[in-house]
């Protein structure tokens, strides 16, 4: 089993991310580049994340580009995209295409316990029911340009629903919107099934 390094940008509780998955938690590119996974967690404004990010852009990248397994949580996944609606000019890691939204018409930040319907096949989800439930704070979704989704979730609030974009992946690279550190069982068996990719 590889070393799992945990990208510390300086912002939210990694420790429960340790936890539940194991691995590092560094700001250090050399341990970053040493590592044979990565995951990216993030919370707070894309804009400011993206500005601590700029350091270890270029050593993420190459993770992800060498086929090192790669997971994004919450902001994680959005930095995964190549801009975001709440930082015009502030370019994301542009892995995928496809942009980050507010929500519209609902109340946000959107927050608490909800379902993942699944879209399609991916190593994350096994031994996960459809429908399941995990835990979400956010007030911004990704809107992909490509043939990514992995996962739905409808919120439902204020009389209108919207169907968002709740995990990607692709090859290598898996992002979820949810928490899996905050989503108890169902979190921890994603959390273990990246850890055994």
């Amino acid at each position: 089993m590889g070393v799992i390094a945990i990208v510390d940008l300086g912002i939210g509780n990694l420790a429960n991310v340790r936890k539940a998955l194991g691995g590092v938690i560094t700001d250090d590119p050399y341990e970053i580049e040493r590592a044979e996974k990565l995951v990216l967690p993030g919370v707070g404004n894309f804009g400011a994340v993206v500005e601590k990010l700029e350091p270890l852009r270029g050593v993420i990248l190459d993770a992800i580009n060498e086929g090192k397994p790669f997971l994004g949580i919450c902001l994680g996944l959005q930095l995964l995209f190549q801009e975001s609606e709440e930082s015009p000019g502030k370019p994301g890691l542009g892995v995928f295409e496809g942009r980050v939204v507010k929500f519209q018409g609902v109340r946000t930040p959107h927050i608490g316990w909800n379902q993942l319907w699944k879209r399609k096949e991916c190593p994350l989800f096994e031994g996960i029911k459809d429908g399941a439930y995990f835990y979400f704070v956010h007030s911004y979704y990704a809107v992909p340009g490509e043939d990514v989704i992995a996962g739905v979730t409808d919120y439902e609030s204020k009389g209108k629903k919207v169907v968002f974009t709740s995990a990607v992946c692709r090859e290598n690279i898996y992002a979820v919107q949810f928490h899996p550190e905050k989503s108890g069982k169902n979190g921890l068996i994603l959390m273990r099934n990246f850890r055994r990719l």
